[in-house]
This record gives structure tokens, sequence and C-alpha cells, in this order.
């Protein structure tokens, strides 16, 4: 069964930094699109980052951009999201989603992990 594990989130101060994993023992993530989502708690889940088929396209939201970095390597079947200079409202759960219908975009998530928390006091 196709299966989507976040890991590396944890506790954080601000300013530090963190590198999430995804990955889908198993299965060949190289064929889809992947995306890094957070919810914070009261809030709506927002995208914050893809990561197109082959690396052909890297997108990040203004909220991540210049701090957030995503990779994937196909041999291991890993999707990573590195997080430097994380802030208080970086705080929230990190979801990993695969495109799978269309891996040129993150328009559309067909699967998704359960989510890793990250969390960075104030």
């Amino acid at each position: 069964q196709f299966q989507l594990v976040e890991s590396g989130g944890g506790l954080v101060q601000p300013g530090g930094s963190l590198r999430l994993s995804c990955a889908s023992p198993g299965y060949n993530l190289g064929y889809y699109a992947m995306g890094w989502f957070r919810q914070a708690p009261g809030e709506q889940r927002e995208e914050i980052s893809c990561i197109t088929q082959g690396a052909r396209k890297t997108t990040y939201s203004d909220s991540v951009k210049g701090r957030f970095t995503i990779s994937r390597d196909d041999d291991r079947d890993t999707v990573y999201l590195q997080m430097d200079n994380l802030r208080p409202e970086d705080s929230a759960i990190y979801y990993c989603a695969a495109s799978v219908v269309d891996p040129s975009s993150c328009r559309q998530q067909d699967y998704w992990g359960l989510g890793t928390q990250v969390t960075v006091p104030s």
C-alpha cells in the first residue's frame, strides 16, 4: 500500500534548523511531483514548497522563500525539506503529499502522509 512517511520534526529554538524527510518504502517517488504543506492550529493547510518530477521545477511560498529548500533523492525515494532560520510562526504540523496524476505541478495532491510536528517556541 502506498504510504508517505514524514520524519525529522521536533522542537527547535528560533534561528535553528531542521531537515524533514518524506519517504515511501517500496515505492518509487521519482515519478511524482512532491509537495510540503503545513497546518498550524486554527489555520488552513498551506502549500509551502513543491518539487516536480525530475526536479525540473521548485516553488516556495513567500513565507518560507529564502529560508527553506526542497530537494529530492530519487535513488532513495525520499524528498527533503531543509528549514533554516526557523521562526515561531513556522510552528505547525508538516505534511508531504504526492501528485501522481500530474507530476508537473503540486496543484492536485493524491496521497498524503500523516505529518510531523515542528515547534519553534517564542
